[in-house]
């Protein structure tokens, strides 16, 4: 099966902010000996007013989608890479 995700460096303008795609964090679980924590595929973005936040693979493709985020790159092809999952 194969899905779409940013690549690391991927320049965004998000609300009039500029930001980067600085790290990707991997789906997984985590066990405990009280719980099992499962997160989802994550991006790290860096904006360049100092704010970092984590969002996850789906909401950030909803938003690209939708235009409340826009990708920023002379050549859209070098934004989105195609891997196995």
């Amino acid at each position: 099966m194969k899905t779409t995700r940013y690549e690391v460096g991927t320049l965004l303008r998000d609300m009039g902010k500029i930001g980067v795609i600085y790290r990707t964090i991997e789906m997984g679980t985590l066990k405990t000996p009280s719980s099992v924590i499962n997160w989802r595929f994550n991006y790290e973005i860096y904006y360049f007013d100092g704010v970092i936040t984590v969002m996850g693979h789906e909401t950030l493709m909803r938003l690209v989608e939708s235009g409340a985020v826009q990708l920023i790159d002379g050549k859209a092809h070098s934004c989105v890479v195609q891997e196995d999952v």
